[in-house]
């Protein structure tokens, strides 16, 4: 059983920053790709960044500039840096790995941008 545990989540002014973790001890991580999505009261899930086995990350046109996603896979970790945070990225956030045509996903953490 895939287990990935999120952890980062709180509550944050407009324009702060927080720093989201999913952690898996799942030995396939280094070959998945790894996302991170939302997904706001009432609206659908939302792919907001992704990042391949590789290393290389794509990103929402909402959180461009903004977010930043990385792995670490010594420790079968991937992190989402979320700097200007605003009102609307207020959501739960969900971590998801995808390896081949399998998926796993987090419970979620989480995010309440609030003054």
């Amino acid at each position: 059983q895939v287990q990935l545990v999120e952890s980062g989540g709180g509550l944050v002014q407009p324009g702060g920053s927080l720093r989201l973790s999913c952690a898996t001890s799942e030995s396939l991580f280094s070959f998945s790709v790894m996302g991170w999505y939302r997904q706001a009261p009432g609206k659908q899930r939302e792919l907001v960044a992704r990042i391949s086995s590789g290393g290389s990350p794509s990103y929402a046109d909402s959180v461009k500039g903004r977010f930043t996603i990385t792995r670490d896979n010594a420790k079968n970790t991937v992190y989402l840096q979320m700097n200007s945070l605003k009102p609307e990225d207020t959501a739960v956030y969900f971590c998801k790995m995808t390896f081949v045509t399998n998926e796993y996903w987090g419970r979620g953490t989480q995010v309440t941008v609030s003054s």
